[in-house]
């Protein structure tokens, strides 16, 4: 089976994250997509989060209606910064009969790169990029470095475009810690619930 997977703070999940992985599920014929919640992500170091625990229970209340997503939560069980290419690798290893499928958004490629052992991702796994507002395809692609730019054009790269969600994590953050309401449709209704009900971002 082809197996997505998607990583993330998820700090909040929107529906933005939701949408594109059921976009990718159908353009690519993948079984399912595993959302996989990091708790400490190594390029956010300096940012607090929600707790890891609260995170996860945000991305399994987004999830409820769409049985072919779910949650894995590997990187959680970690308790430490957590890095692709070791997730890439537990999954090898857990279930080899299976090739995973690594979903980015358009506005997480530029900095591809920065990630550890960068290149033996792009060697072992299929990308799906999913198309981000403000990084369409052609901007983000003029805006690569040298290296990653050659490295990509020889890597299996599936692009998903379409009508991006307008949902952005950083703006919902904003906004309910201003005690703004969240513009209709970007959030699940019981996510926006537990955010509530905990407080998670005032």
């Amino acid at each position: 089976m082809r197996i997505g997977l998607l990583g993330g703070s998820f700090d909040p999940v929107h529906r933005g994250h939701v949408a594109g992985a059921l976009a990718v599920r159908e353009r690519l014929g993948l079984e399912r997509v595993l959302f996989v919640p990091t708790a400490q992500p190594p390029h956010k170091a300096g940012r607090r989060l929600a707790s890891a625990l609260a995170r996860y229970a945000m991305v399994e209340l987004a999830l409820l209606d769409c049985p072919e997503l779910a949650v894995w939560d590997v990187e959680l069980a970690a308790g430490r910064p957590s890095y692709t290419i070791e997730t890439l690798e537990r999954f090898a290893s857990e279930r080899p009969g299976d090739e995973a499928v690594l979903i980015l958004g358009s506005d997480s490629l530029g900095a591809l790169d920065t990630w550890r052992r960068w290149t033996e991702i792009l060697e072992r796994t299929p990308l799906a990029i999913v198309e981000r507002p403000g990084a369409a395809r052609e901007q983000v692609l003029a805006g690569l470095g040298a290296e990653l730019a050659a490295r990509l054009a020889r890597a299996r790269v599936e692009w998903v475009t379409g009508a991006p969600h307008p949902a952005s994590a950083s703006e919902i953050r904003r906004r309910l810690a201003a005690g703004e309401p969240v513009p209709e449709g970007w959030l699940d209704p019981r996510v926006l619930t537990f955010v509530h009900k905990y407080r998670l971002y005032r």
